[in-house]
């Protein structure tokens, strides 16, 4: 009997991309002429239906309820090295299994049986050098995971979805296997999907959905750390794969009238997203000081119903403006240019303020709120409603101040980050002596800070105190007075728990 590491070694996994089918409404979708485009991995009865390449099992009633089937339809069937039986992994081997089930016996003895082992029998036997392959509640973690450990680059899949409901082709078996393991939803195994495509990078996404996600992030070089984290907080919730690209105005004109200015590094360099894109296809812009904690496709996936942009709604008796900073833009319906829209500060034809507080370069009909205001939740934090966190005061940005309500929230993130390898001790310091983050960062997320570095709290400047000090006239004077009132702020902060300012910036 075959590992699936030793087929995977035969076998060309990436000369197609592979298809996940499963039983999910979606799977209403497939159609034979897939196959001639995708390798095929079919879950349990999906593989009593469809030519696959790959019949994955890891219920040997499944297997039994489709063996007859499963013959002129499969090329392999793989199990686990300890299949379940009744949902729970046995003590006998697939091994075991053969020499008494015909079936199975036929497979192996055709080299058409493959296995592996499952991270559900932990407390069996495993057998020898072989991966364990990890799986929490459902088949489709297992499968996506087992491609990604056979070198498998991109998966495709219909039928994986979330919810209790079974696609009507499978209407006639739904009353014995839905959600027969006793779990309450299939939206449980998408977290598990989310850490591997974090873990592995395989390209993931459900066919009807445009993939990867394309986010680009505005972020001034003061913010890699919270764009970084922003990036890592997207995928660990991200069951489709997201490609993140931090962007800003360089390589832009500056406009002639210093009320047209851009008020940060990046304001302008949401324009220039369209044309990243080549004009097609979705993509989502955000600023960097956000955090995301659902998963992105909810976002990703909103229909635009006529709209070319749409943007989230917005409760305006915080006091706060309109905020243009969650968009998902319809990129083949947006013919931007920025140095166009800059020249169109220079010349009139609108002001800083219609541009980026009214977004007037979209006309109202082709653009609307329709993100719900959980993605763009300002300074406000609920546990399992909000979408997404905005941290728009900068005196207490989380990696500047630790007074904010919800910097722990934030810090959480920033330690998982750390402690699974995307993000480095090395950079978080480098930060700290790059005086983007406050020097006492590190302690916050149990680093050591370098001794070596050149600056304390107290003579830190904040970057949001370095942003007032932009070039032109009087330069030197208010960087003093920025330094100055950063130390009487944190003085003051001792005694008050938090900064002496407030201050938000629309973007």
């Amino acid at each position: 009997m075959k590992t699936i590491s030793e087929w995977a070694r035969t076998f060309d996994v990436n000369n197609r991309p592979w298809l996940l089918l499963g039983k999910g409404p979606s799977f209403a979708h497939f159609k034979k002429e897939l196959c001639d485009e995708y390798f095929v991995i079919g879950l349990n009865h999906v593989s009593k239906e469809v030519p696959v390449t790959l019949a994955h099992f890891i219920d040997l009633d499944a297997f039994i309820d489709c063996c007859e089937e499963v013959r002129s339809t499969a090329r392999w069937v793989v199990m686990p090295w300890h299949p379940h039986e009744e949902f729970r992994p046995s003590r006998r081997t697939l091994a075991d299994y053969a020499r008494n089930i015909p079936a199975l016996g036929e497979f192996e003895a055709e080299g058409r049986l493959l296995t592996y082992n499952l991270s559900t029998a932990k407390d069996l036997e495993p057998l020898a050098g072989v991966p364990e392959i990890d799986a929490k509640f459902f088949s489709a973690e297992a499968a996506l995971n087992l491609l990604a450990e056979c070198g498998v680059r991109v998966v495709r899949s219909l039928g994986v979805d979330g919810g209790t409901g079974y696609a009507p082709h499978f209407g006639g078996i739904a009353s014995t296997t839905r959600l027969a393991n006793g779990h309450a939803t299939f939206d449980l195994q998408f977290a598990g999907i989310a850490g591997t495509l974090r873990r592995t990078g395989i390209q993931y996404a459900p066919l009807t959905i445009e993939a990867p996600a394309r986010v680009f992030v505005g972020a001034d070089p003061t913010q890699e750390l919270a764009f970084r984290v922003l990036e890592f907080s997207i995928k660990k919730h991200a069951s489709i794969s997201v490609e993140c690209e931090r962007i800003d105005n360089s390589g832009l004109r500056v406009p002639v009238s210093l009320a047209n200015r851009s008020r940060t590094g990046f304001s302008f360099a949401r324009f220039k997203i369209p044309g990243l894109c080549g004009y097609s296809g979705r993509a989502i812009y955000l600023d960097a000081d956000m955090q995301v904690f659902s998963d992105l496709i909810d976002l990703w996936a909103r229909p635009f119903d006529g709209a070319s942009m749409l943007y989230a709604e917005h409760d305006s008796s915080d006091g706060r403006i309109p905020q243009y900073s969650v968009l998902l833009l319809n990129c083949s319906e947006l013919d931007w240019d920025a140095e166009s829209i800059i020249g169109g500060l220079d010349d009139g034809r609108f002001s800083y303020e219609s541009l980026m507080y009214d977004f007037g370069l979209v006309r109202g009909d082709r653009k609307r709120p329709g993100l719900p205001s959980e993605w763009n939740s300002l300074e406000h934090y609920v546990p399992g409603e909000t979408k997404l966190l905005h941290y728009t005061d900068m005196p207490t940005q989380p990696w500047v101040n630790r007074t904010n309500q919800n910097s722990e929230v934030w810090l959480q993130d920033l330690r998982q980050a750390l402690s699974e390898g995307c993000i480095t001790p090395e950079f978080v310091l480098n930060e700290v002596e790059r005086g983007n983050v406050s020097p006492e960062l590190p302690g916050w997320v149990g680093l050591q800070p370098s001794a070596m570095l050149s600056h304390s709290l107290i003579d830190w400047i904040p970057p949001y105190r370095r942003l007032m000090n932009s070039p032109g006239d009087g330069r030197s004077s208010r960087e003093a007075a920025g330094k100055a009132a950063g130390i009487w702020n944190r003085i003051v902060g001792r005694f008050r728990g938090v900064d002496d300012t407030r201050t938000s910036v629309n973007r």
